[in-house]
């Protein structure tokens, strides 16, 4: 809609509350304020407005000032001392005036009740603002939360994001719909909930539209949940707990199928230890590690489709055995090569010979067929271990492990 309107309507411009659910105690934490334009019956966001680069930055910055009052005044005739309150705000506009406005607007609510750490400032940092590090350390003096909205994958976006230090970082969910979205995906959604927990940051994830979403984002790490799967944006505030049956059901049915996982996963492990000691107890003479690896190939079919010997540090010991479509065959060029530098080896070569027992890895994508496989690897001596790759087909057929 146009512009004019907007400005010329004020009255008519009203914030809306999407709420955000915890994971710890499935009651509403707090809420995100969301601004919108009443036409008549009709209900229009107001996100393209703030995000047009083409309206005067003052009238972008006017309008977020009402929607922001209008909201401050619901929370402070709410009652509830604990609700924190996620205010989005465009980097660009925060440094018009160096921040000022919008930290005098929230000081102005303490004496009625919403005190600065109550508020939770989303960064949209769309124009990269070379200043709003110093700003945001401004605001969190204030006991104001930050939260990093639209986690992008560039370098220099994890670098600020280091330098920044939020409380919270939102994952959107919306490229996620089903189980069927790819390995590579899911890993880089995975691997943003190792960071948040390297930087003592909480994870929210937004936009959850579906059950699997919702397990999704519990299962790696999420403890804050919002989207139209819980609860569509609200002209009001709802009751705190008015789901947390549902969710507190929810998540045990989760509970439950991560623990089916895990057993499955145990259980092969012990599965592939007790099959491994027996096939080399039963190939101890082998002369050389080529010869027997090539003793264990045929043991191994529809299980395996790669198997090689390294050293305690790293050190391949023997080619490769490779399982073509008919039969193995050996690829001398591997002998020699050093594998430390793979993100935990050498942990994983001091846990096997601690506990003298296999290790099942996590799935990954295998550089060179593309599929998602999962390595074991056992310790045959002191200072020789076996590793052996293990093909998807395999694992596809264990329930649970995908």
């Amino acid at each position: 809609m146009d512009a004019l309107d907007i400005l010329t309507n004020l009255e008519q411009v009203v914030p809306f509350f999407q709420p955000i659910f915890n994971a710890d105690e499935h009651k509403i934490i707090g809420y995100e304020i969301l601004g919108r334009y009443i036409n008549g019956k009709e209900d229009i966001s107001l996100g393209s407005f703030f995000q047009d680069d083409t309206i005067p930055e003052e009238y972008r910055i006017e309008v977020e000032n009402v929607v922001f009052t209008k909201a401050m005044d619901v929370a402070s005739q709410s009652g509830d001392q604990e609700l924190l309150w996620f205010v989005n705000r465009d980097a660009g506009l925060l440094m018009m005036d160096d921040g000022e406005g919008f930290l005098q607007l929230i000081l102005s609510y303490q004496e009625k009740g919403v005190k600065p750490e109550h508020i939770v400032l989303e960064i949209s940092d769309r124009n990269e603002q070379s200043h709003i590090e110093h700003l945001i350390n401004y605001y969190k003096s204030f006991g104001i939360k930050i939260a990093i909205d639209k986690v992008g994958n560039e370098s220099s976006y994890f670098e600020r994001i280091a330098g920044i230090e939020p409380e919270i970082l939102k994952i959107d969910m919306s490229s996620l719909r089903s189980n069927n979205s790819g390995p590579a995906y899911l890993d880089v959604l995975h691997s943003l909930s190792i960071l948040a927990r390297k930087i003592g940051a909480t994870l929210l994830f937004e936009n959850i539209e579906t059950p699997y979403q919702l397990q999704f984002a519990w299962k790696n790490g999420g403890r804050f949940y919002q989207g139209f799967y819980l609860i569509k944006p609200q002209r009001g505030l709802v009751e705190k707990e008015i789901l947390r049956e549902k969710l507190k059901s929810e998540i045990h049915g989760f509970i439950l199928s991560e623990k089916k996982r895990l057993h499955s996963f145990f259980d092969l492990r012990i599965e592939l230890h007790t099959k491994f000691q027996e096939l080399i107890n039963r190939n101890k003479k082998w002369q050389n590690p080529s010869e027997f690896l090539m003793s264990l190939g045929d043991s191994l079919d529809g299980i395996a489709f790669r198997m090689y010997i390294c050293d305690e540090d790293g050190f391949q010991l023997s080619p490769n055995l490779y399982k073509t479509a008919d039969q193995w065959l050996l690829q001398p060029k591997y002998e020699g090569k050093n594998w430390s530098w793979r993100p935990y080896f050498l942990e994983n070569i001091i846990r096997m010979r601690t506990g003298k027992k296999g290790i099942l890895s996590d799935r990954y994508s295998d550089i060179e067929t593309g599929e998602v496989i999962r390595t074991f690897s056992l310790p045959l001596n002191g200072t020789e271990f076996l590793f052996v790759d293990l093909s998807a087909s395999f694992l596809n057929q264990r329930e649970g492990l995908f």
